[in-house]
């Protein structure tokens, strides 16, 4: 059984709040006054939807004062991650989120940077993965993914938003090779936000999709798609009919970390206000409302702790693409 667990922990952080932000709320906390969400890809994929649920707690619960969201899609997340540090000086007020990615792509040299040329804020939230087929599909189970690959594999192609050897094409790989298949004989397509991908879906181009757990649980509220594979231990209450892959035996387990990202040289005291606002958040039911109905988990890591987060990352990442050949 493949286990591969990305932080199942929780680090609560204690953080000083500095008195430089704006008014000052009913129970004595400060308030900023704004933040600018940088989403590194387009609507309708799991960084979009973790910065604006992540910007509407916040705003709601009254620890933020108002929220702004800016798309910049581009070179796998390349593009934003390289306009943050470029325009670093002018960017105090902007927060970026990221996940997995950014440790995989900078080890596939993907984009020049990684998440030591940028202020690390905190890791917020982990969000599992889920192969998703159209409504109409035949297919209703791994099983029947399976049997189709087996058919055909050329045939079966598994869609994602994300580049070729980034996390969607990761989790596709992982889950055949525990499947018993060839991982590298997995036909992926990459797109470049979730949005695209679910469209090919639809169209027939893709046999399936490799997606974030809390877009599948749209989508499938939506009634446009049937979820066939989720890669957490258990069922989750936000999909509850959702078999796990597990339980249909294949044996890996998965969950994506995502979390924001500052501008390098970002001043001490404004770093110290984004961290304990992120931190008092979680006790908000603002907050909870947002967490269940994207079927999220709280993963809670701050500062020097998300540093060692993410360097444990990039070493079983690491180890794991090596492993299946995308090194």
């Amino acid at each position: 059984m493949t286990t591969f667990k990305l932080g199942r922990r929780a680090v609560i952080a204690t953080v000083a709040a500095f008195g430089l932000a704006g008014p000052v709320a009913a129970d004595g906390h400060q308030v900023l006054d704004s933040v600018h969400f940088l989403i590194p890809g387009g609507a309708g994929g799991g960084w979009d939807g973790t910065a604006r649920g992540t910007g509407e707690a916040l705003t709601k619960a009254g620890l933020v004062g108002t929220a702004s969201y800016e798309n910049m899609s581009g070179g796998g997340g390349g593009k934003a991650i390289g306009f943050l540090i470029e325009n670093a000086d002018s960017n105090h007020g902007t927060l970026m989120v990221n996940s997995t990615p950014i440790v995989i792509r900078s080890l596939t040299g993907v984009f020049p940077h990684n998440f030591r040329d940028l202020t690390l804020v905190s890791g917020t939230i982990g969000d599992y993965a889920a192969l998703v087929v159209g409504k109409d599909s035949p297919i209703n189970s791994m099983a029947d993914l399976v049997a189709a690959f087996d058919a055909d594999p050329k045939a079966t192609a598994i869609g994602g938003g994300s580049v070729p050897g980034g996390m969607d094409h990761l989790v596709a790989a992982m889950v055949m090779e525990a499947a018993g298949k060839d991982a590298l004989a997995v036909k992926y397509i990459p797109y470049d936000a979730g949005g695209k991908a679910m469209a090919a879906l639809l169209s027939g181009e893709i046999t399936a999709l490799s997606t974030g757990f809390s877009e599948a649980v749209d989508l499938a509220n939506a009634g446009e798609v049937k979820i066939i594979g989720v890669t957490s231990e258990e069922r989750v209450d936000a999909a509850p009919d959702a078999k796990t892959m597990n339980e249909q035996g294949i044996g890996t387990t998965f969950v994506n970390w995502r979390g924001f990202f500052a501008a390098p040289g970002l001043p001490a005291d404004k770093l110290a206000m984004y961290q304990d606002a992120l931190a008092k958040m979680y006790d908000t039911p603002e907050w909870e409302e947002v967490r269940a109905r994207n079927g999220w988990v709280n993963i809670h890591n701050s500062g020097d702790d998300f540093k060692a987060f993410l360097e444990d990352q990039e070493m079983v990442i690491g180890d794991l693409m090596r492993k299946l050949g995308f090194l």
